[in-house]
């Protein structure tokens, strides 16, 4: 995919040229396409590198808790580094474009003082401007698009709209991936607790229906999910056992 000019991507009228149109729908299609979760992720970051204006690296990051940031998928080290710097001081531009705001832009990051912390750190590892556009909210984990400039003031208004139409697209395909990777995962999980039940009606002479119950009250004794019960019986041939609560002393 190639980098559009810049100032050919925006037609004069604020509309989207037919140009950059035709690559965000090619876009959509390539990511809709992908039912690997990080696959589609490393899809975003690439569309990130060559639609956007002025990024020169580019990155997903997860936020936990209000205060982790993992990069999940990177263009370089660079992206990485200022995703620990952020964790590390719990503040920065992909922190507020999480929680707070849509769009932030950083224009130079030697001159900003929102996050005193973080910029000088970020400057010494070579960060110059950053670009962060909120992408997903999924129960207690959110996303942020992280752009990176070269230079101070790499990234313009139009750099913000054509993010906002990235970041658009990529949290449709990003939804739609990890809706197939859950139903997948729980899948997995039906078929190991269907062996497993397998193994207690075999070993007890239940049927399934006790067997499944068999397998729910160990869970809810131990305080241990049914699947992982369920997986290590199947793969040790033990089943787990909770122990009784101790005797007040």
């Amino acid at each position: 995919m190639d980098r559009p000019e810049v100032g050919n991507t925006r037609q004069g009228n604020g509309r989207v040229s037919p140009g950059l149109a035709t690559q965000l729908s090619d876009l959509a299609r390539e990511l809709q396409q992908g039912y690997d979760v990080h696959a589609v992720l490393s899809g975003i970051v690439q569309a990130a590198l060559d639609l956007i204006p002025g990024t020169a690296y580019a990155s997903i990051s997860l936020v936990t808790g209000r205060k982790k940031v993992d990069s999940e998928v990177a263009s370089g080290d660079l992206p990485r580094l200022v995703d620990a710097l952020q964790s590390s001081t719990g503040q920065g531009p992909c922190l507020d474009a999480a929680y707070h705001e849509r769009v932030v832009r950083v224009p130079d990051l030697s001159r900003e003082d929102r996050w005193p912390a973080f910029s000088r750190g970020a400057v010494k590892l070579g960060a110059r401007s950053m670009l962060s556009i909120q992408l997903f909210v999924e129960g207690d984990r959110l996303g942020a698009l992280n752009l990176y400039g070269a230079n101070p003031n790499a990234f313009d208004s139009e750099s913000e709209q054509v993010g906002l139409l990235v970041a658009a697209h990529a949290a449709v395909a990003f939804a739609d991936s990890l809706k197939i990777s859950q139903l997948g995962e729980a899948l997995v999980a039906r078929q190991m607790i269907g062996q497993a039940e397998g193994i207690l009606m075999e070993r007890y002479k239940l049927t399934a229906e006790q067997a499944f119950l068999l397998l729910s009250r160990a869970s809810s004794k131990a305080n241990i999910k049914i699947r992982d019960i369920a997986e290590h019986l199947t793969s040790s041939g033990e089943f787990i056992t909770p122990r009784p609560p101790a005797a007040d002393s």
